[in-house]
Protein backbone atom coordinates (compact mmCIF):
# COMPACT_ATOMS: atom_id res chain seq x y z
CA UNK A 1 0.00 0.00 0.00
CA UNK A 2 1.21 3.51 -0.79
CA UNK A 3 2.25 5.43 2.36
CA UNK A 4 0.06 8.39 1.47
CA UNK A 5 -3.01 6.20 1.91
CA UNK A 6 -2.11 5.23 5.46
CA UNK A 7 -3.56 6.93 8.51
CA UNK A 8 -1.07 8.05 11.13
CA UNK A 9 -1.87 6.14 14.37
CA UNK A 10 -2.62 8.61 17.16
CA UNK A 11 -5.18 9.39 19.87
CA UNK A 12 -7.13 12.54 20.65
CA UNK A 13 -5.55 15.08 23.02
CA UNK A 14 -6.69 14.80 26.62
CA UNK A 15 -6.85 10.99 26.67
CA UNK A 16 -4.40 8.67 28.42
CA UNK A 17 -3.19 5.44 26.85
CA UNK A 18 -0.58 3.35 28.64
CA UNK A 19 2.03 0.81 27.62
CA UNK A 20 1.77 -2.61 29.34
CA UNK A 21 4.14 -1.88 32.25
CA UNK A 22 2.28 1.29 33.19
CA UNK A 23 -1.11 -0.35 32.64
CA UNK A 24 -0.14 -3.10 35.07
CA UNK A 25 0.87 -0.44 37.59
CA UNK A 26 -2.37 1.49 37.05
CA UNK A 27 -4.45 -1.67 37.46
CA UNK A 28 -2.62 -2.42 40.70
CA UNK A 29 -3.68 0.94 42.16
CA UNK A 30 -7.24 0.43 40.94
CA UNK A 31 -7.42 -3.06 42.47
CA UNK A 32 -6.11 -1.78 45.81
CA UNK A 33 -8.75 0.95 45.90
CA UNK A 34 -11.51 -1.48 44.96
CA UNK A 35 -10.43 -4.02 47.58
CA UNK A 36 -10.32 -1.34 50.26
CA UNK A 37 -13.77 -0.01 49.37
CA UNK A 38 -15.14 -3.52 49.66
CA UNK A 39 -13.31 -3.95 52.98
CA UNK A 40 -15.52 -1.14 54.28
CA UNK A 41 -18.63 -2.94 53.04
CA UNK A 42 -19.39 -0.89 49.94
CA UNK A 43 -21.40 -2.49 47.13
CA UNK A 44 -20.23 -2.24 43.49
CA UNK A 45 -22.47 -0.34 41.08
CA UNK A 46 -22.01 0.55 37.42
CA UNK A 47 -24.10 2.97 35.38
CA UNK A 48 -24.12 3.65 31.62
CA UNK A 49 -21.43 5.97 30.29
CA UNK A 50 -24.20 7.60 28.24
CA UNK A 51 -27.27 9.07 29.94
CA UNK A 52 -30.32 10.95 28.74
CA UNK A 53 -29.22 14.55 28.52
CA UNK A 54 -32.33 15.74 30.38
CA UNK A 55 -31.39 13.48 33.32
CA UNK A 56 -27.70 14.28 33.40
CA UNK A 57 -28.18 18.02 32.95
CA UNK A 58 -31.08 18.43 35.39
CA UNK A 59 -28.96 20.48 37.78
CA UNK A 60 -25.98 21.27 35.59
CA UNK A 61 -25.15 24.78 34.55
CA UNK A 62 -22.30 27.22 33.97
CA UNK A 63 -18.92 25.64 33.29
CA UNK A 64 -20.19 22.12 33.93
CA UNK A 65 -22.72 22.30 31.11
CA UNK A 66 -20.11 23.75 28.75
CA UNK A 67 -17.79 20.80 29.40
CA UNK A 68 -20.32 18.04 28.80
CA UNK A 69 -20.09 15.92 25.66
CA UNK A 70 -23.58 15.91 24.15
CA UNK A 71 -24.93 14.58 20.86
CA UNK A 72 -28.06 13.42 19.05
CA UNK A 73 -28.57 9.86 17.83
CA UNK A 74 -31.90 9.51 16.10
CA UNK A 75 -34.49 10.97 18.47
CA UNK A 76 -32.26 10.52 21.53
CA UNK A 77 -30.54 13.49 23.17
CA UNK A 78 -27.49 11.88 24.79
CA UNK A 79 -24.75 13.11 27.11
CA UNK A 80 -21.63 11.39 28.45
CA UNK A 81 -21.45 11.31 32.25
CA UNK A 82 -19.16 14.02 33.64
CA UNK A 83 -18.97 12.53 37.13
CA UNK A 84 -20.33 9.47 38.97
CA UNK A 85 -22.43 11.30 41.55
CA UNK A 86 -25.20 12.62 39.32
CA UNK A 87 -25.74 9.18 37.73
CA UNK A 88 -25.84 7.81 41.30
CA UNK A 89 -28.66 10.18 42.21
CA UNK A 90 -30.63 8.99 39.18
CA UNK A 91 -29.82 5.37 40.05
CA UNK A 92 -31.08 5.52 43.65
CA UNK A 93 -34.20 7.47 42.67
CA UNK A 94 -35.01 4.94 39.93
CA UNK A 95 -34.22 1.77 41.89
CA UNK A 96 -35.21 2.94 45.37
CA UNK A 97 -37.73 0.08 46.03
CA UNK A 98 -35.00 -2.51 45.33
CA UNK A 99 -32.24 -0.97 47.47
CA UNK A 100 -31.46 -1.30 51.17
CA UNK A 101 -30.79 1.97 52.99
CA UNK A 102 -28.48 3.38 54.01
CA UNK A 103 -27.19 2.39 50.59
CA UNK A 104 -23.39 1.97 50.56
CA UNK A 105 -22.11 1.96 47.01
CA UNK A 106 -18.79 2.29 45.24
CA UNK A 107 -18.30 2.98 41.56
CA UNK A 108 -15.04 2.94 39.63
CA UNK A 109 -15.41 4.08 36.04
CA UNK A 110 -14.54 6.55 33.31
CA UNK A 111 -16.07 10.01 33.08
CA UNK A 112 -15.78 12.66 30.37
CA UNK A 113 -15.26 16.42 30.46
CA UNK A 114 -14.56 18.66 27.50
CA UNK A 115 -11.86 20.63 29.29
CA UNK A 116 -8.80 22.10 27.65
CA UNK A 117 -6.16 19.35 27.98
CA UNK A 118 -3.29 20.20 30.33
CA UNK A 119 -0.50 18.27 32.00
CA UNK A 120 -2.20 15.92 34.42
CA UNK A 121 -5.75 16.89 33.40
CA UNK A 122 -7.65 14.74 30.97
CA UNK A 123 -10.92 14.67 29.03
CA UNK A 124 -11.41 10.98 29.81
CA UNK A 125 -10.44 9.77 33.26
CA UNK A 126 -11.22 7.24 35.95
CA UNK A 127 -12.97 8.24 39.15
CA UNK A 128 -13.20 5.96 42.18
CA UNK A 129 -16.24 6.97 44.25
CA UNK A 130 -17.76 5.78 47.51
CA UNK A 131 -21.08 7.15 48.73
CA UNK A 132 -23.57 6.45 51.48
CA UNK A 133 -27.17 7.41 50.66
CA UNK A 134 -29.97 7.72 53.20
CA UNK A 135 -33.73 7.40 52.68
CA UNK A 136 -35.26 10.51 54.24
CA UNK A 137 -32.30 11.19 56.53
CA UNK A 138 -28.66 10.29 57.09
CA UNK A 139 -27.01 10.66 60.49
CA UNK A 140 -23.93 12.87 60.83
CA UNK A 141 -21.82 9.91 61.98
CA UNK A 142 -21.67 8.74 58.35
CA UNK A 143 -19.76 11.93 57.55
CA UNK A 144 -17.12 10.76 60.02
CA UNK A 145 -16.72 7.42 58.26
CA UNK A 146 -15.44 9.13 55.11
CA UNK A 147 -12.08 10.21 56.65
CA UNK A 148 -11.69 6.61 57.88
CA UNK A 149 -12.20 5.34 54.32
CA UNK A 150 -9.75 7.89 52.92
CA UNK A 151 -7.20 7.04 55.61
CA UNK A 152 -7.58 3.29 55.03
CA UNK A 153 -7.41 3.56 51.25
CA UNK A 154 -4.39 5.86 51.07
CA UNK A 155 -2.59 3.78 53.69
CA UNK A 156 -3.27 0.66 51.59
CA UNK A 157 -1.78 2.49 48.59
CA UNK A 158 1.40 3.03 50.61
CA UNK A 159 0.99 6.69 51.58
CA UNK A 160 1.79 7.82 55.13
CA UNK A 161 2.30 11.57 55.25
CA UNK A 162 -1.05 12.97 54.11
CA UNK A 163 -3.76 15.20 55.55
CA UNK A 164 -7.51 14.95 55.14
CA UNK A 165 -8.65 18.57 55.30
CA UNK A 166 -12.19 19.00 56.54
CA UNK A 167 -14.71 21.84 56.78
CA UNK A 168 -18.48 22.36 56.78
CA UNK A 169 -20.29 24.45 54.19
CA UNK A 170 -22.86 25.48 56.82
CA UNK A 171 -20.13 27.28 58.72
CA UNK A 172 -19.26 29.25 55.60
CA UNK A 173 -22.87 29.85 54.57
CA UNK A 174 -23.88 30.94 58.07
CA UNK A 175 -20.89 33.24 58.34
CA UNK A 176 -21.69 34.88 55.01
CA UNK A 177 -25.33 35.25 56.02
CA UNK A 178 -24.25 37.00 59.23
CA UNK A 179 -22.36 39.46 57.02
CA UNK A 180 -25.54 40.19 55.06
CA UNK A 181 -24.36 38.60 51.82
CA UNK A 182 -27.06 37.45 49.39
CA UNK A 183 -27.10 33.78 48.36
CA UNK A 184 -25.63 34.50 44.90
CA UNK A 185 -22.89 36.63 46.44
CA UNK A 186 -22.13 33.92 49.00
CA UNK A 187 -21.91 31.28 46.25
CA UNK A 188 -19.43 33.42 44.33
CA UNK A 189 -17.41 34.06 47.49
CA UNK A 190 -17.25 30.30 48.11
CA UNK A 191 -15.86 29.72 44.62
CA UNK A 192 -13.19 32.37 45.18
CA UNK A 193 -12.19 30.98 48.59
CA UNK A 194 -11.93 27.53 47.02
CA UNK A 195 -9.14 28.90 44.80
CA UNK A 196 -7.04 30.24 47.70
CA UNK A 197 -4.23 27.66 47.36
CA UNK A 198 -4.00 28.29 43.61
CA UNK A 199 -4.10 32.10 43.43
CA UNK A 200 -3.03 33.27 46.92
CA UNK A 201 -4.65 35.64 49.44
CA UNK A 202 -3.93 38.97 47.65
CA UNK A 203 -5.67 37.74 44.48
CA UNK A 204 -8.51 36.29 46.57
CA UNK A 205 -9.02 39.65 48.28
CA UNK A 206 -9.01 41.41 44.91
CA UNK A 207 -11.67 39.08 43.51
CA UNK A 208 -13.72 39.34 46.72
CA UNK A 209 -13.65 43.14 46.51
CA UNK A 210 -15.05 42.98 42.98
CA UNK A 211 -18.02 40.95 44.26
CA UNK A 212 -18.64 42.37 47.75
CA UNK A 213 -17.44 45.95 47.19
CA UNK A 214 -17.20 46.53 50.98
CA UNK A 215 -13.60 46.63 52.27
CA UNK A 216 -14.65 45.92 55.86
CA UNK A 217 -16.55 42.78 54.77
CA UNK A 218 -13.58 41.60 52.69
CA UNK A 219 -11.36 42.07 55.74
CA UNK A 220 -13.72 40.04 57.93
CA UNK A 221 -13.78 37.22 55.36
CA UNK A 222 -9.97 37.31 55.10
CA UNK A 223 -9.60 37.18 58.88
CA UNK A 224 -12.07 34.29 59.08
CA UNK A 225 -10.30 32.07 56.54
CA UNK A 226 -6.96 32.90 58.23
CA UNK A 227 -7.99 31.18 61.49
CA UNK A 228 -5.34 28.50 62.12
CA UNK A 229 -4.25 26.04 64.78
CA UNK A 230 -5.05 22.50 65.82
CA UNK A 231 -8.63 21.27 65.53
CA UNK A 232 -9.61 22.20 69.09
CA UNK A 233 -8.11 25.69 68.73
CA UNK A 234 -10.03 26.33 65.51
CA UNK A 235 -13.33 25.07 66.97
CA UNK A 236 -12.81 27.26 70.05
CA UNK A 237 -12.03 30.23 67.79
CA UNK A 238 -15.26 29.70 65.85
CA UNK A 239 -17.29 29.60 69.04
CA UNK A 240 -15.56 32.75 70.34
CA UNK A 241 -16.65 34.65 67.23
CA UNK A 242 -20.07 34.81 68.91
CA UNK A 243 -21.99 34.49 65.65
CA UNK A 244 -25.66 33.86 66.47
CA UNK A 245 -26.64 32.59 63.03
CA UNK A 246 -28.36 29.18 63.38
CA UNK A 247 -26.79 27.74 60.21
CA UNK A 248 -23.32 28.74 61.41
CA UNK A 249 -23.85 27.19 64.83
CA UNK A 250 -25.20 23.97 63.30
CA UNK A 251 -22.13 23.75 61.08
CA UNK A 252 -19.75 24.17 64.03
CA UNK A 253 -21.64 21.52 66.01
CA UNK A 254 -21.59 19.08 63.08
CA UNK A 255 -17.87 19.61 62.48
CA UNK A 256 -17.15 18.96 66.15
CA UNK A 257 -19.21 15.76 66.06
CA UNK A 258 -17.51 14.50 62.90
CA UNK A 259 -14.06 14.99 64.42
CA UNK A 260 -15.09 13.11 67.58
CA UNK A 261 -16.55 10.20 65.62
CA UNK A 262 -13.59 10.11 63.22
CA UNK A 263 -11.30 9.50 66.19
CA UNK A 264 -13.58 6.59 67.17
CA UNK A 265 -13.12 5.20 63.66
CA UNK A 266 -9.38 5.20 64.25
CA UNK A 267 -8.32 8.17 62.13
CA UNK A 268 -5.12 9.62 63.66
CA UNK A 269 -5.39 13.27 64.62
CA UNK A 270 -2.29 14.13 62.60
CA UNK A 271 -4.07 12.97 59.44
CA UNK A 272 -7.28 15.02 59.90
CA UNK A 273 -7.27 18.81 60.09
CA UNK A 274 -9.88 21.56 59.92
CA UNK A 275 -9.26 23.99 57.07
CA UNK A 276 -11.80 26.80 56.85
CA UNK A 277 -10.77 27.58 53.26
CA UNK A 278 -12.07 24.23 51.99
CA UNK A 279 -15.35 24.94 50.21
CA UNK A 280 -15.46 22.55 47.23
CA UNK A 281 -16.54 24.17 44.00
CA UNK A 282 -19.63 22.09 43.25
CA UNK A 283 -22.89 23.66 44.39
CA UNK A 284 -24.50 20.43 45.57
CA UNK A 285 -22.36 20.14 48.71
CA UNK A 286 -24.39 21.28 51.73
CA UNK A 287 -22.44 20.22 54.84
CA UNK A 288 -19.16 18.46 55.56
CA UNK A 289 -16.52 18.75 52.82
CA UNK A 290 -13.15 17.05 52.42
CA UNK A 291 -9.92 17.50 50.46
CA UNK A 292 -6.83 15.33 50.86
CA UNK A 293 -3.23 16.31 50.12
CA UNK A 294 0.12 14.55 50.18
CA UNK A 295 2.08 16.77 52.55
CA UNK A 296 5.43 16.22 50.84
CA UNK A 297 4.01 16.92 47.36
CA UNK A 298 1.63 19.91 47.60
CA UNK A 299 2.03 20.55 43.87
CA UNK A 300 -0.04 17.43 43.15
CA UNK A 301 -3.12 19.07 44.71
CA UNK A 302 -6.07 17.26 46.23
CA UNK A 303 -6.03 13.51 45.54
CA UNK A 304 -9.32 12.65 47.25
CA UNK A 305 -12.25 15.00 47.83
CA UNK A 306 -15.99 15.07 48.40
CA UNK A 307 -18.61 15.95 50.94
CA UNK A 308 -22.21 15.87 52.17
CA UNK A 309 -25.07 16.64 49.80
CA UNK A 310 -28.67 16.81 51.00
CA UNK A 311 -30.52 17.80 47.85
CA UNK A 312 -28.95 15.94 44.93
CA UNK A 313 -31.98 13.77 44.11
CA UNK A 314 -34.48 16.64 44.26
CA UNK A 315 -34.74 16.71 40.46
CA UNK A 316 -35.73 13.04 40.30
CA UNK A 317 -37.86 12.41 43.40
CA UNK A 318 -39.75 14.24 46.15
CA UNK A 319 -38.26 11.95 48.81
CA UNK A 320 -35.22 13.51 50.51
CA UNK A 321 -32.25 11.24 49.90
CA UNK A 322 -29.19 12.83 51.51
CA UNK A 323 -25.77 11.40 50.95
CA UNK A 324 -22.09 11.77 51.69
CA UNK A 325 -19.19 10.57 49.60
CA UNK A 326 -15.62 11.00 48.40
CA UNK A 327 -13.87 10.43 45.11
CA UNK A 328 -10.33 9.65 44.00
CA UNK A 329 -9.46 10.91 40.51
CA UNK A 330 -7.32 7.88 39.68
CA UNK A 331 -6.11 8.89 36.21
CA UNK A 332 -4.85 12.26 37.40
CA UNK A 333 -3.39 10.74 40.60
CA UNK A 334 -1.56 8.07 38.60
CA UNK A 335 -0.16 10.63 36.19
CA UNK A 336 1.07 12.90 39.00
CA UNK A 337 2.60 10.07 41.03
CA UNK A 338 4.37 8.71 37.98
CA UNK A 339 5.69 12.15 36.99
CA UNK A 340 6.99 12.68 40.55
CA UNK A 341 8.72 9.28 40.48
CA UNK A 342 6.70 8.04 43.46
CA UNK A 343 5.55 4.89 41.66
CA UNK A 344 7.42 2.72 39.20
CA UNK A 345 6.35 -0.28 37.11
CA UNK A 346 7.72 -3.68 38.09
CA UNK A 347 6.51 -5.86 35.24
CA UNK A 348 4.64 -5.85 31.94
CA UNK A 349 2.60 -9.03 32.34
CA UNK A 350 0.58 -10.80 35.03
CA UNK A 351 2.41 -14.04 34.18
CA UNK A 352 4.53 -15.30 37.06
CA UNK A 353 5.91 -18.27 35.13
CA UNK A 354 6.74 -18.94 31.49
CA UNK A 355 6.87 -22.62 30.62
CA UNK A 356 9.57 -23.28 28.04
CA UNK A 357 9.68 -26.49 25.97
CA UNK A 358 13.22 -27.12 24.75
CA UNK A 359 11.93 -28.58 21.47
CA UNK A 360 8.61 -29.10 19.64
CA UNK A 361 8.64 -32.68 20.96
CA UNK A 362 8.26 -31.31 24.50
CA UNK A 363 5.43 -28.91 23.65
CA UNK A 364 2.57 -31.18 24.75
CA UNK A 365 4.13 -31.73 28.19
CA UNK A 366 4.73 -27.99 28.52
CA UNK A 367 1.10 -27.18 27.73
CA UNK A 368 -0.09 -29.80 30.21
CA UNK A 369 2.17 -28.43 32.95
CA UNK A 370 0.98 -24.87 32.26
CA UNK A 371 -2.63 -25.99 32.70
CA UNK A 372 -1.67 -27.60 36.02
CA UNK A 373 -0.08 -24.33 37.20
CA UNK A 374 -3.19 -22.36 36.31
CA UNK A 375 -5.41 -24.82 38.18
CA UNK A 376 -3.17 -24.22 41.20
CA UNK A 377 -3.79 -20.45 40.93
CA UNK A 378 -0.42 -19.54 39.43
CA UNK A 379 -0.51 -17.12 36.49
CA UNK A 380 1.44 -18.75 33.69
CA UNK A 381 1.91 -19.07 29.96
CA UNK A 382 3.62 -21.44 27.53
CA UNK A 383 6.11 -20.14 24.99
CA UNK A 384 4.63 -21.81 21.91
CA UNK A 385 6.81 -20.59 19.03
CA UNK A 386 9.62 -22.82 17.75
CA UNK A 387 12.61 -20.47 18.13
CA UNK A 388 16.01 -20.60 19.80
CA UNK A 389 15.90 -21.21 23.54
CA UNK A 390 17.81 -17.97 24.17
CA UNK A 391 15.01 -16.01 22.50
CA UNK A 392 12.48 -17.64 24.80
CA UNK A 393 14.45 -16.48 27.84
CA UNK A 394 14.81 -13.00 26.33
CA UNK A 395 11.03 -12.85 26.04
CA UNK A 396 10.59 -13.72 29.72
CA UNK A 397 13.26 -11.25 30.87
CA UNK A 398 11.88 -8.40 28.76
CA UNK A 399 8.43 -8.84 30.36
CA UNK A 400 9.83 -9.14 33.87
CA UNK A 401 8.60 -12.71 34.42
CA UNK A 402 10.35 -14.07 37.52
CA UNK A 403 10.39 -17.79 36.80
CA UNK A 404 10.88 -20.13 33.87
CA UNK A 405 9.73 -23.74 33.98
CA UNK A 406 11.88 -25.72 31.53
CA UNK A 407 10.80 -29.05 30.07
CA UNK A 408 13.14 -31.03 27.84
CA UNK A 409 13.77 -34.72 27.07
CA UNK A 410 15.39 -35.40 30.47
CA UNK A 411 12.53 -33.76 32.38
CA UNK A 412 9.97 -35.79 30.43
CA UNK A 413 11.79 -39.05 31.19
CA UNK A 414 12.13 -38.26 34.90
CA UNK A 415 8.69 -36.69 35.32
CA UNK A 416 10.25 -33.46 36.56
CA UNK A 417 10.55 -29.82 35.58
CA UNK A 418 13.46 -27.40 35.89
CA UNK A 419 12.48 -24.23 37.75
CA UNK A 420 14.78 -21.29 37.05
CA UNK A 421 14.68 -18.03 38.97
CA UNK A 422 15.32 -15.48 36.21
CA UNK A 423 16.32 -12.82 38.75
CA UNK A 424 18.97 -14.78 40.65
CA UNK A 425 19.80 -17.43 38.04
CA UNK A 426 19.22 -20.25 40.53
CA UNK A 427 17.82 -23.45 38.96
CA UNK A 428 16.39 -26.58 40.60
CA UNK A 429 14.87 -29.83 39.40
CA UNK A 430 11.48 -30.59 40.97
CA UNK A 431 8.53 -32.88 40.62
CA UNK A 432 5.29 -31.30 39.45
CA UNK A 433 3.99 -31.18 43.03
CA UNK A 434 7.27 -29.72 44.33
CA UNK A 435 7.33 -27.14 41.54
CA UNK A 436 3.81 -25.98 42.36
CA UNK A 437 4.63 -25.70 46.07
CA UNK A 438 7.82 -23.77 45.30
CA UNK A 439 6.11 -21.32 42.94
CA UNK A 440 3.15 -20.82 45.30
CA UNK A 441 5.52 -19.93 48.13
CA UNK A 442 7.35 -17.44 45.88
CA UNK A 443 4.05 -15.64 45.21
CA UNK A 444 3.71 -14.68 48.87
Amino acid sequence: MNNKNKTIPSILPGFMELLPKDQMLFNGLLDTIRQNYERFGFIPVDTPVMEKAEVLLAKAGGETEKQIYRFLKGDNDIALRFDLTVPLSRYVAEHKPDLKFPFRRYHIGKVYRGEKPQRGRFREFYQCDVDIIGNGSLEIIYDAEMPAIIYGTLSALGFKNFTVKINNRKILNGFFSSLGLESEQAANVLRIIDKLDKIGLPQVKEELTAIVNKPETVDLISEFIAIKGDNKTILDSLVKLGIKNDIFQTGVAELSQVLTYAADFGVPEENLAIDLTIARGLDYYTGTVYETNLNDYPQIGSICSGGRYDNLTEYYTDTPMPGVGVSIGLTRLFYQLREAGLIKPVGATPSQVVVIPLSPANLKSAITFTATLREAGINSETYLADVKTSKKFDYANDLGIRFAAIIGPDEEKQGTVAIKNLVTGEQNQATVAEAIELLKNKQN
